[in-house]
């Protein structure tokens, strides 16, 4: 008996220190509407108003003064500050203007509570302008009084504004114009502009605009842009729901599977004349190499740039597979173009994170280049006549993620890095670097995730500084890194007050066992250590992103808290294949985007609930939304016996049904084999129906403009075919950003709290709101 006895010690024993001794399932029977009232608590639209003075944002009015709307106790204010002299105040008396405009408006509004977020401060100092629904004013700030403006208001998304903001280019019938903002005398700058091959098209498929693509020269006398060629290019149909005839949506939308896509004519316009000069080349590729798009979000044009004096224009040619990127400088006069340098990549060639690092300096007949042909990006000097190396800028086992600001008289860079200081490899921090590579500084030595705001001019930077566990602080520096004063420490006292816990950071191993991979874990507000709770992976495998998102603090992160609040643990992780690491571990899954990352998801759920005994691993689910649908999708089919429940928003589910820059980017280009099959049947969803053991809910909009619902047809059409269960929401005349509407919401916590936690939820739970804050 009493070996019997010591034997069960013993198990027991061992058991504990394993961390796998026996705990009780956390398995409610009804989750009542008071839970999902907590839960809702937990999301930005209740927590972001509890956060006193976390939320800077620099609006720079010239070299050295900018403003920023700040939240404190009393409501919200604007501050000025004067960097040069080291001064904060108010912008205006609060007080003052609140009353007058009361008055104005026959209404009543506090001092701090003003009905508008943004002004627009005279470069004197004597007046501002901001607006209230659809009046314009303009305050005297010498008098306090306020009039209504009768000039036009704004000038809307589809004009794009000068350096000099005399003048605004638009489109008209395919043609580009240009509008003088003084007499409003509008001039043609093109004729032959037709349908599919108008000048400045801003449509990428996936993406489009009323405003121009283009380039305006620095002093505003001449500006670049292209002819659109999307002739021959196949369409993408939409058709709104509603009683009687359907609205139909057609457009130009390139796939993967396409001979022919979008190409790019260039031009040089001239407002003196008008005169156009064609730059002397072949048509380019609709391509850059920092987004699936050739124009940034406001319409400039990627990839090119003028000098200061505008005398040489320089751009990026980039291959449809993004593998090539030649550099060429072109003439604005005679159309004359010339071939720089050129590099090669075996997966995907991009010039930086999210902007191009590349740069000219005719003046002293050198180029900056970036590369990660070390497996680390890095910048290069180059010699801009013959296109020769010589030298590296930067080098060693980190990121330079962006260039900021060049001081051209000083010979000096001024960017952002990451995985260069002790800690968390994804905290950015601001660098400055001479040409040659020496004297390479840290300007923000603190140990936290850095947003830096530059003043024009480059001499002044604005610094937020956090983690996603310590709030922000914001001081202002001067270039050299040295502190000027500090302008918010931000105060979450009410935040804690109400309850709100940190996300716990995490590190694991990836699939190989060795590589760290870095995300965020969340637990219930009322956790019990006791009890045993499944696991949810919130997942979006980029791969131009990550998961988990800015290092930087944030009250919420999505509906993850609220989700744990439910009763879940629940991950984020930056898995293999996204960005702000080594381009090999970027690059880790290219050419099988159904890898997604999950091999490494899965590998640190493992290792999570071998550390933590309150995982219940045997209940995994996961969920995300676009690339997140179309990777949470795949969870689930690709690893049946791990993933017990799927949630699937907007998912891109085979990327020969999605826009053509995204799928040949990551996954190549398309290639037929002798047998039938492609190089892109090993992302394809639907080819993995059968495999769907658990449940599985999908979602999509119908007038999805970006992701079309046909990718989720797809696959509901093959789990018929297999004769699975699964379910799916078709949202009516919704688009992409579905995910964010409380009923969708509601329905992905009620799929998760029904058929993973074992739990009834509350019947037709109502928010509080009408949309979620991402």
């Amino acid at each position: 008996m009493s070996r019997i006895i010591l034997i069960t010690l013993f198990i027991l024993v061992s058991l504990f220190q394993n961390n796998t001794y026996a705990q009780t399932p956390y398995t409610p029977a009804q989750l009542t509407a008071e839970d999902y009232e907590q839960a809702e608590n937990s999301l930005s639209q209740h927590t972001s108003e509890l956060v006193l003075g976390g939320n800077v944002r620099p609006n720079w009015i010239d070299d050295h003064r900018f403003w920023y709307r700040n939240q404190f106790e009393e409501g919200n204010e604007f501050i000025l500050v004067d960097a040069k002299n080291k001064t904060r105040k108010r912008a205006f008396n609060h007080v003052l203007l609140a009353r007058a405009l009361s008055a104005a408006t026959k209404s009543k509004f506090s001092s701090f509570e003003l009905p508008f977020r943004s002004i627009d401060l005279a470069a004197d100092g004597r007046t501002m302008d901001f607006s209230v629904g659809s009046k314009s004013y303009t305050y005297n700030l010498q008098n306090s009084r306020l009039t209504v403006k009768t000039a036009e208001r704004g000038l809307g998304r589809a004009f794009f504004p000068s350096p000099d903001g005399q003048k605004a280019a638009f489109i008209r019938a395919h043609n580009l114009w240009v509008k003088d903002l003084n007499s409003g005398e509008e001039t043609q700058l093109t004729t032959d502009g037709v349908e599919d091959f108008g000048y400045g098209t801003n449509n990428a498929g996936w993406l489009r605009s009323e405003r121009p693509v283009l380039l305006w020269s620095p002093d505003s006398k001449k500006l670049t842009t292209f002819q659109h060629d999307s002739r021959g290019v196949g369409e993408m149909h939409l058709a709104t729901t509603n009683v009687g005839h359907p609205k139909l949506d057609s457009w130009k939308y390139p796939l993967p599977e396409d001979s022919v896509i979008f190409r790019v004519h260039r031009v040089v316009i001239h407002l003196d004349g008008p005169k156009m000069i064609r730059l002397k080349m072949e048509p380019d590729q609709h391509r850059s190499s920092i987004t699936d798009h050739i124009a940034l979000r406001d319409g400039t044009l990627a990839d090119a740039e003028w000098s200061l004096d505008g005398s040489m224009l320089a751009f990026l040619s980039n291959s449809r597979d993004h593998k090539e990127a030649v550099l060429r400088v072109a003439d604005p006069n005679t159309g004359d173009v010339r071939t720089v340098m050129e590099e090669k990549a075996e997966t995907f060639f991009e010039s930086g994170y999210r902007v191009s690092n590349w740069h000219i300096l005719p003046e002293r007949n050198e180029v900056i280049w970036f590369s990660q042909r070390s497996d680390w990006g890095h910048l290069y000097l180059y010699d801009l006549e013959t296109g020769d190396l010589k030298r590296p800028i930067t080098q060693g086992d980190w990121n330079v993620l962006q260039v900021r600001n060049i001081d051209r008289e000083a010979g000096k860079i001024y960017f952002t890095g990451v995985g260069k200081e002790p800690g968390d490899p994804y905290f950015q921090y601001f660098y400055s670097v001479n040409l040659d590579g020496s004297d390479l500084k840290l300007l923000t030595p603190d140990s936290a995730n850095h947003e830096i705001s530059l003043s024009p001019d480059g001499n002044y930077f604005v610094d937020s500084y956090s983690t996603p566990t310590t709030p922000p602080v914001t001081v202002l520096r001067d270039k050299n890194g040295t502190m000027l004063t500090t302008l918010e420490k931000a105060d979450i006292s009410r935040l804690i007050e109400k309850g709100w816990q940190a996300p716990i950071p995490i590190t694991v191993k990836a699939r190989d066992g060795e590589t760290d991979l870095y995300g965020l874990m969340y637990k219930p507000r009322n956790f019990d250590p006791n009890l045993k709770y499944p696991i949810i992976n919130y997942i979006y495998p980029g791969p131009q992103t990550g998961s988990v998102g800015s290092r930087s603090f944030s009250s919420s992160r999505r509906d993850n808290q609220a989700i744990a609040d439910l009763g879940f643990i629940v991950v984020a992780l930056d898995a293999m294949g996204t960005p702000l690491r080594s381009k090999s571990f970027h690059a880790a899954y290219y050419g099988n985007m159904g890898d997604n990352g999950l091999p490494d998801q899965v590998a640190g759920m493992k290792e999570l609930a071998e550390r933590y005994p309150w995982i219940d691993l045997d209940r995994a689910g996961i969920y995300g939304h676009s690339g997140g649908g179309f990777a949470s999708t795949a969870a689930i089919l690709r690893y049946p016996d791990f993933f017990k429940v799927a949630v699937s928003g907007a998912g891109n589910h085979d990327n020969r049904n999605y826009e053509d820059d995204w799928g040949e980017k990551w996954q190549g280009l398309l290639t037929v084999n002798p047998d039938g099959s492609t190089s892109y049947d090993n992302q394809a969803n639907q080819l993995q129906a059968e495999n769907l053991k658990g449940k599985l809910l999908m979602g999509h909009g119908t007038m999805d403009t970006n992701v079309p619902f046909y990718n989720t047809l797809l696959v509901a059409d093959a789990l018929i075919a297999a004769n699975k269960d699964f379910d799916l929401i078709m949202m009516p005349n919704r688009g992409h950003g579905f995910g964010n509407e409380p009923y969708w919401l509601r329905k992905r916590w009620d799929y998760f709290v029904k058929n993973l936690l074992g739990a009834e939820p509350p019947k037709e739970y109502v928010f509080k709101f009408t949309r979620v804050r991402p």
